[in-house]
């Protein structure tokens, strides 16, 4: 894409337009059948529908099947860690969290809800929703700051018979591995024999990190703030302690120079910036994911300089990571299946799910679907799905 094709992008979309387009929110609700009777108003509401009550009271499993509660997604936040926002509150998250209920249908057909909590406390937060669990099937956490939606999410797996997932940790982590299996196709290079460097220890850092092990990568090296995360290192959370005896087989000890040097993937998930002269040592054929956004941590023309594969997380340039790739078949099928929980091999099935449809027109240029191609969630599902009931988490 040409710099005209990216502007002309860019430009297709004013502020009037965007301003209009959330205006009254985004969603509504609909009814199934139409009420134009009176019989249709004694079936769907009194005296009908505590038949169906009665029923529900005598055995709750009928809710399944009664309600909409079972096929009900809950996305949650508490506004901590909005996009590239930061922290900016329960109220102004919740646009984010419309948009996320708006994707979740109209990629996987799936009813959702955003509920934004006034509140940063972790044990409240499960509170709410372990009270709130009658009304929905699972949960997606989002935009929760790091590293207390770590806690959050484990604690609520812990509480809820239900699929939860944070998105801002597992589905990027999900299509970043998508993106390094497809990039790896295209240079017909394996995962087992690469050393990852990782820019963030954030949520996405984190889960990215892991998942890059789980798939059987080489050497995975973090960094956060201070530098390479490493057994020893002063002021390290209990997320990077357990970060740091698990990467950095190498032995590294310093910044991102010293990480990068001779490394063959660099994945991006902070503020931070490469410098030019840094792409430069890394090793031949080497892949950039630099996904901050809404400014990457290199600009892609200028990795492609060094990089045989370049993504970001902008739609303006090839190769985007999405979490939309993700989300929305790893809940489909999570919940097709039945399961009671987000297996870390539903994770690895979805992400194989996700490379398996960019196979189809790979290239360097093309290493992940587009975010609109119809396929990816259906594959993601029937794919997280069978996951499910081969790990035994279905009811």
């Amino acid at each position: 894409m040409n710099d005209q094709a990216r502007s002309d992008t860019a430009a297709e979309v004013s502020d009037e337009e965007i301003f209009t387009g959330h205006e009254g929110g985004k969603l509504s609700v609909t009814a199934n059948a139409p009420i134009s009777h009176a019989r249709d108003l004694s079936i769907a509401y009194t005296p009908g529908v505590a038949k169906v009550s009665r029923a529900i009271a005598e055995d709750a499993a009928l809710a399944e099947r009664y309600t909409w509660a079972d096929r009900l997604v809950a996305v949650v936040s508490d506004g901590t860690a909005v996009l590239g926002l930061g922290d900016i509150g329960a109220s102004a998250s919740l646009p984010v969290m419309e948009g996320k209920s708006v994707l979740f249908k109209s990629f996987a057909g799936l009813n959702s809800i955003p509920l934004v909590l006034d509140t940063t406390d972790v044990d409240e937060i499960v509170e709410t929703l372990v009270r709130l669990r009658p009304s929905f099937g699972a949960v997606n956490l989002e935009d929760i700051s790091a590293p207390r939606c770590f806690e959050l999410e484990d604690k609520v797996k812990q509480a809820l018979d239900c699929p939860v997932m944070h998105d801002d940790q597992h589905g990027t982590a999900i299509v970043v591995l998508a993106a390094l299996r497809g990039a790896n196709m295209v240079l017909d290079r394996a995962v087992a024999d690469q050393r990852v460097v990782i820019s963030g220890a954030g949520a996405a850092g984190v889960a990215c990190a892991r998942i890059l092990q789980a798939a059987g990568a080489g050497d995975v090296t973090v960094l956060d703030s201070k530098g390479i995360i490493h057994p020893g290192r002063a002021g390290l959370n209990p997320i990077k302690e357990e970060l740091a005896g698990t990467t950095n087989k190498s032995g590294l000890r310093g910044g991102l120079a010293e990480a990068i040097n001779g490394a063959d993937v660099f994945i991006g998930l902070s503020s931070a910036t490469i410098e030019e002269d840094l792409l430069a040592t890394m090793a031949d054929d080497s892949i950039v994911f630099a996904l901050s956004n809404p400014d990457p941590e290199v600009h892609p023309d200028v990795a492609a300089r060094y990089a045989s594969v370049v993504a970001t997380g902008r739609s303006d340039f090839p190769n985007q990571i999405n979490n939309v790739l993700a989300f929305p078949g790893v809940f489909r099928g999570a919940l097709d299946a039945g399961a009671r929980a987000i297996t870390e091999n539903m994770k690895l099935a979805a992400a194989d799910a996700i490379a398996s449809v960019a196979a189809d027109n790979l290239a360097a240029d093309h290493i992940v679907p587009s975010p609109l191609d119809s396929r990816v969630a259906p594959e993601v599902a029937a794919a997280v799905a069978k996951a499910a009931a081969a790990d035994g988490v279905t009811k």
